[in-house]
């Protein structure tokens, strides 16, 4: 019988009584036994085993010989989501079953370690893109590709030609360590502190698909970048390695580590030690190992490093890191400078270091197809390059352009409508998947981030401004809402006549890099998707009439009235 709120159970008030706390399910304090459903599932069998069982037994016999562990589980360490049944409004999405919500067809995200491609990975990509996934192809804000509409019997002929050019689905989803963000002018940029290319490289050589480090608690981001833009959001991973001059040492890298976004959004915070390039794999693997001995695995809700970091605090952190996991002392170290401007994705022609030119360009919310992306590796090919690279805000370069070729290039990239002088609205709207594939959306994003950016262009073509505009189908934060000037949450609201209709809750200051902090909610300040460019443009407005000079976005919605931004 359960016990009443007058007479707690006997082992409630035996841990009141000696400041123990329930097992957070946490192995290095012993508690091996799984919690939940699934830590039962990957103790049964680890997700990277999947792959066999897909290419023998569910490739054959079709998606309905899935078995539902491996379906909404394992798969997804192979990088494959069930994508959402057509027609399930967003008020559907928290009452339906997950088999209820499932379609016949998957996501498949392609990792993209430090946004790296070359043109013939590209082309590729597109041509699978084009064949397999009806011509679904999204640059996401993590410098993935991500397909929709694919078919499990198609999964081992995608793979046999994504391997066939160096490229993986390994571990792109699930509890894993993530994609390696990287900067994407690494190795050519002038101003770059440290090119930390030679890690990622190791990292992955060592880590990705080794099932030491193939169950933990949840999902493990992480970025390492030496640009002084800070180009690979840094914050909000759960450890980033970010460029400083040491003055003793030289270059190397300030170790970050906890951030993370979703419903319970955290910065993540300096551990004051400077790590050299040559020892960043060992302090990655170090604090991984730490996530997956000691990180939360009771609820999911808490099972991120964040929580754990949170906990701890920093100096504990690195004392753990350092006496029990790397078996050394690591040097004290300085703080990243503050990057000198708010556009940190390398859009334009910019120099590199060895005299050719990159060239940076913006496609509308992330949203490119399979014939774009055979396209952009044709053209940058003609023009000399064999290099492409993503952006952690849905963008892409190209690499190694002769001078006497940038013209002709850009001319090329805008005649597909990929901007290299894009408005500020094209080059700071953001969207995730939304509810058109997503099972966990609520709105559409992609199409009404697309029509929102064609009218600002029409209604405020003088604004100039920086500004970012990060459009999120549910409250997990995969657009990055609570760091954008502008975030904006999918939710269902009430529009005038009473009707429950798609919307979002507005978030107004949020900023990473310069002040990084998290953006403010005005009480009560939601906006249905019909009055969307109503509402930004009349908060723009506000912005270009109250504004200080050299004020930003961020600045201006922390001191303003909540009249102003409502």
């Amino acid at each position: 019988m359960a016990a009443t709120p007058e007479k707690p159970a006997p082992a409630a008030a035996s841990r009141r009584k000696t400041g123990r706390h329930r097992g957070e399910g946490q192995w290095a304090v012993g508690h091996m036994t799984p919690l939940n459903a699934n830590e039962q599932t990957k103790k049964d069998d680890d997700g990277l085993n999947v792959r066999t069982r897909i290419e023998t037994i569910y490739a054959h016999r079709g998606f309905d010989s899935i078995d539902g562990a491996d379906l909404r589980g394992r798969m997804r360490w192979w990088g494959l989501y069930t994508q959402r049944k057509p027609g399930i409004d967003g008020g559907k999405t928290a009452i339906l079953e997950p088999e209820e919500l499932d379609d016949k067809y998957f996501m498949l995200r392609v990792r993209i370690d430090g946004g790296r491609l070359t043109t013939e990975q590209l082309r590729v990509i597109g041509e699978i893109s084009q064949e397999f996934a009806r011509g679904t192809a999204d640059i996401t804000d993590r410098q993935n590709i991500q397909y929709h509409w694919i078919r499990i019997e198609d999964m081992p002929e995608i793979w046999r030609r994504l391997e066939g050019v160096g490229l993986s689905t390994t571990e792109a989803c699930g509890d894993t360590p993530r994609v390696i963000l990287g900067s994407p002018v690494a190795g050519i940029a002038e101003d770059e502190i440290i090119d930390g290319t030679p890690a990622i490289e190791e990292i992955q050589r060592r880590i990705i698909g080794n099932k030491a480090f193939s169950n933990l608690p949840r999902k493990f981001k992480s970025a390492i970048s030496g640009s002084p833009l800070l180009d690979v959001a840094h914050e909000i991973n759960d450890i980033s390695f970010v460029g400083v001059d040491h003055p003793e040492h030289g270059p190397g890298f300030d170790l970050w580590v906890g951030g993370g976004l979703s419903t319970n959004p955290k910065l993540g915070v300096r551990l004051g030690a400077w790590v050299p390039l040559e020892d960043v794999p060992d302090v990655y693997e170090g604090v991984i190992s730490i996530f997956r001995d000691h990180g939360y695995r009771r609820l999911r809700t808490r099972a991120r490093l964040k929580f754990l970091v949170a906990d701890w605090g920093p100096e504990k952190f690195r004392r753990v890191l350092e006496d029990e996991y790397l078996l050394r002392t690591l040097a004290d170290g300085p703080a990243p400078p503050v990057p000198v401007q708010q556009w940190r994705d390398h859009v334009g022609v910019h120099r590199q270091r060895d005299g050719r030119f990159y060239v940076g360009f913006a496609p509308r919310v992330g949203r490119v197809d399979g014939t774009v992306l055979t396209k952009i590796a044709e053209l940058a090919s003609a023009h000399g390059s064999q290099r492409v690279r993503t952006t952690v805000e849905q963008k892409m370069l190209v690499l190694d352009v002769a001078e006497d070729q940038v013209e002709s290039l850009v001319a090329g990239l805008e005649a597909l409508d990929l901007r290299v002088t894009p408005s500020p609205f094209r080059r700071g709207t953001m969207a995730c998947t939304g509810i058109e594939f997503c099972k966990l959306a609520i709105v559409e994003t992609k199409a009404r981030g697309a029509s929102l950016i064609d009218e600002l262009e029409r209604r405020i073509p003088e604004f100039d401004q920086p500004i970012t505009i990060n459009i999120n189908g549910c409250p997990n934060a995969c657009a990055r809402i609570q760091v954008a000037d502008i975030g904006l949450k999918g939710q269902l609201v009430l529009d005038d006549d009473g009707n429950q209709v798609e919307g979002f809750q507005v978030h107004l200051g949020g900023a990473l890099g310069l002040e990084p902090g998290f953006g403010r909610k005005v009480r009560g300040l939601k906006v249905t998707s019909a009055e969307l460019p109503d509402y930004v443009e009349r908060v723009l407005r506000r912005f270009q009439d109250e504004r200080e000079d050299g004020e930003r976005f961020a600045t201006w919605a922390a001191r303003a009235s909540e009249e102003a931004l409502s």
